[in-house]
């Protein structure tokens, strides 16, 4: 099986922190719009047994813009960040994600706010 670039580097991108088989097993669990469940899919994925280090690293890679914060948009392209093709949040989705992690009311989830986030699930 031939991967195509970007997928490649998305796998790269959470070697040595997440599994394949787990990535797949919480991608397939989301796949149906309205399906996506934060709290689920940390578990399901193995991010949430991970130390704050490993979800800082996941943190990284999924603020794309690198600003430090993972904002509405970001959240929206969530799952893109573990395999590329995956479906966007729809606003319902993205609304509770960002409600869940913002804690400090800035409209946005900082690297705390997401290890909080992870683990508290």
């Amino acid at each position: 099986m031939v991967m195509a670039r970007s997928e490649l580097m998305l796998t790269m991108a959470f070697a040595g922190v997440l599994t394949d088989a787990d990535i797949a097993a919480a991608l397939d669990a989301s796949k149906d719009a309205g399906t996506f469940d934060h709290k689920k899919f940390f578990k399901s994925c193995g991010l949430h047994g991970k130390s704050a280090d490993d979800i800082k690293k996941a943190f990284a890679i999924i603020d794309q813009d690198k600003s430090g914060f993972i904002e509405e948009d970001e959240l929206k392209l969530f799952l893109q960040n573990f395999k590329s093709g995956a479906r966007v949040l729809n606003d319902a989705e993205t609304k509770a994600f960002l409600g869940a992690g913002d804690t400090d009311g800035d409209g946005k989830i900082g690297a705390d706010e997401f290890v909080v986030l992870v683990k508290a699930t």
